[in-house]
């Protein structure tokens, strides 16, 4: 930029003198850390404002509430149908995003040693994951036969709206990922067991050409086993 125009439009102490001072960057700067950081920048403070606009824009996800399960956790940042049990900021957040169609749901999935994200689809989204820690062994069931790999820290994974799959955590450590769905509405989520068990047995019977009595032996839980533990 001419030196004039930005002496002009800033007008700093000093003119155009004081503009001359900066000197260009050899390297690009767009993500920086200079080695005299600490000098640079002193008392840095971050206050976050308790205007309720703030909370259109703003969200903790990692101080949400956590929906707990034998084999993980998931947190979510989305818009909510029934939003009585939401903080205030939460709500102003939910009904912000669903003002806007081409809003995500974000969420975190955290699934411990051995755990298992069941098999599940989502109706409404499109769904990417990011592998944050750990590892683990994930399965792509279609007509034509199941997929599996396995991903590792730094991985990406992709699963088109409709597609059925399940995460397997497969190290030591939890696994962690970030997901994001391509929805603006409530996320909509079928997972296996929630299928067999609201579906009458003669219906399953039928299906599976099994007698009726066999799926007795599929037990129901108090907990949602949508990760659960062997």
């Amino acid at each position: 930029m001419p030196e004039d125009i930005a002496s002009r439009s800033l007008k700093p102490e000093g003119g155009i003198n004081f503009i001359r001072t900066f000197h260009k960057q050899k390297e690009d700067q767009g993500v920086n850390l200079p080695p005299n950081l600490a000098e640079l920048v002193i008392n840095p403070s971050y206050v976050q404002s308790p205007d309720s606009l703030v909370w259109k824009y703003f969200y903790d996800l990692k101080g949400s509430k956590e929906y707990r399960f034998p084999g993980g956790i998931i947190q979510l940042a989305q818009y909510w149908k029934n939003a009585s049990e939401l903080s205030s900021h939460e709500q102003i957040f939910s009904e912000f995003l669903n003002q806007h169609q081409n809003a995500l749901t974000l969420s975190t999935l955290r699934i411990y040693n051995n755990g298992l994200r069941q098999p599940h689809f989502h109706f409404n989204a499109n769904e990417m994951g990011y592998v944050i820690s750990g590892c683990a062994k994930v399965g792509v069931i279609n007509t034509q036969g199941i997929t599996e790999f396995n991903v590792h820290i730094g991985d990406v994974v992709f699963f088109p709206m409709g597609t059925q799959h399940y995460i397997k955590s497969a190290c030591d450590e939890d696994l962690l990922l970030i997901l994001a769905f391509s929805t603006g509405d409530q996320l909509q989520t079928l997972d296996m067991d929630d299928y067999l068990q609201a579906t009458a047995d003669h219906i399953l019977a039928q299906l599976f050409f099994k007698k009726q009595s066999e799926f007795k032996k599929i037990p129901k839980f108090e907990e949602d086993q949508a990760i659960n533990l062997p």
